[in-house]
């Protein structure tokens, strides 16, 4: 690994994985964590978010599913990892309205390109009329569809081997399908983040009925003991896992 990332993951490691009090894990700074004021002094000292991402956020948080958005200081750490890797190519399994993949096409260089892929129609809509706002709209790539159709196309179209980060969030009974893609797809070196590998502490000896918390357990232990990456798994947001293809 670079020494750069190293140096990142160490400094976001003494950050992220200092708690205080009963649990480092406080969830969202817009919904668990709301009401943490840890997590909203770095959100207050630490966030520094474009005005179309504001406009955005706010537009989201009137939406019922509003818990789903990537928090913000989750997004911008991600943001911080495609600068610090040059990121030019990068996808996003599960876009909803579109917060996290325009900051990652801000953050990215004119010739960069994030494949967003979501199926909900008004979604869609939302994400793009602040895309354009944003002046970005040469920067990403929405694919309307089902996501396995979209990462197969993409290797069907020769762009194995090609990105350099993946950010997946969609259905979590997907999601090591959504891994063994990515794997596919990124570089070596490139990063592959998993959203919601916590959901909300469930996957810690999870429920027999409850499947999903079952299955990111699951693959939680799979990435551990996965020699083709190197692995951290932070607390931030609803807990994130960092992987890199070696």
């Amino acid at each position: 690994m670079a020494a750069d990332i190293k140096m990142l993951f160490c400094v976001g490691l003494a950050v992220v994985l200092t708690g205080v009090g009963k649990s480092a894990f406080v969830g969202k700074s817009h919904s668990g964590g709301k009401d943490d004021a840890v997590l909203q002094y770095v959100v207050n000292n630490s966030l520094r978010e474009h005005p179309v991402l504001t406009k955005l956020r706010l537009r989201t948080l009137e939406d019922q599913w509003s818990r789903m958005m990537v928090a913000s200081e989750q997004a911008q750490f991600m943001a911080n990892l495609i600068k610090l890797i040059n990121a030019t190519k990068a996808i996003e399994i599960g876009m909803y309205t579109g917060y996290n993949a325009l900051s990652m096409a801000l953050a990215m260089p004119e010739n960069g390109c994030v494949v967003a892929c979501e199926t909900e129609e008004i979604y869609v809509d939302i994400a793009k009329q602040f895309f354009k706002e944003a002046g970005v709209e040469n920067k990403t790539d929405v694919r309307h569809q089902i996501a396995m159709k979209t990462l197969n196309e993409l290797i069907d179209a020769g762009e194995s081997g090609t990105y350099d980060f993946v950010f997946i969030d969609a259905d979590k009974f997907n999601y090591d399908n959504y891994y063994e893609k990515s794997l596919v797809l990124i570089r070596k070196g490139g990063i592959i983040a998993i959203d919601n590998v916590l959901w909300s502490g469930k996957v810690v000896n999870p429920a027999p009925d409850d499947l999903t918390s079952q299955g990111l357990d699951a693959l939680n232990k799979k990435l551990h003991k996965d020699q083709r990456i190197d692995l951290s798994m932070l607390t931030v947001g609803d807990g994130l896992t960092i992987a890199i293809k070696r």
